[in-house]
């Protein structure tokens, strides 16, 4: 089984559902098919492509959070999975302001890391260190970092996403 992104009538992206879900949306004439995999759904009466995208018949107004919610995959997958500081592959986190220090946890505040830069920089700041971020982090914004959440990007979904991260960059 994988995932089906869901976009509303005016193909804003909504939400991503199991491809069950979204075939019952397709059956019960809720959406439409707009891009489908080579893989098929076959019942009694009814062979359907497995949807990957579908687009809802109606309009449908959903009041989104204001913020995007701060996560690991969301950092890294901001971030490129590449280390703020050295550029090397990040596997974890790290504050450019420490937490010890008044740092906050926050977009803003935090980047992706390599182990090595993570331990060197301890609770330091990067001033103190003589280093340079390579781009300053910010909160990422769109209707795409709400749609994806914690899930996987499939590379599929990129057109109908804006903003989109690149599809290396979430896999992990």
């Amino acid at each position: 089984m994988s995932d089906s992104l869901v976009l509303n009538a005016t193909y804003e992206p909504l939400c991503v559902v199991s491809d069950r879900r979204a075939v019952v949306l397709v059956l019960s004439a809720k959406a439409e098919v707009v891009e489908g995999d080579h893989r098929r759904m076959r019942a009694a009466r009814i062979e359907l492509a497995i949807p990957v995208v579908v687009r809802l018949s109606r309009f449908v107004h959903v009041p989104y959070r204001s913020s995007i919610p701060l996560t690991r995959r969301g950092v890294l997958a901001r971030d490129g999975h590449r280390c703020a500081y050295c550029g090397a592959v990040a596997t974890s986190l790290d504050h450019v302001v420490p937490r010890s220090r008044g740092g906050e946890h926050v977009w803003e505040n935090v980047v992706a890391a390599c182990a090595r830069c993570n331990r060197l920089k301890a609770d330091r700041l990067v001033s103190e260190l003589g280093w340079r971020l390579r781009a300053t982090p910010r909160a990422p914004a769109g209707a795409t970092w709400r749609v994806l959440g914690a899930r996987r990007l499939d590379p599929r979904w990129s057109p109908y996403l804006d903003g989109t991260p690149e599809p290396e960059a979430v896999s992990a």
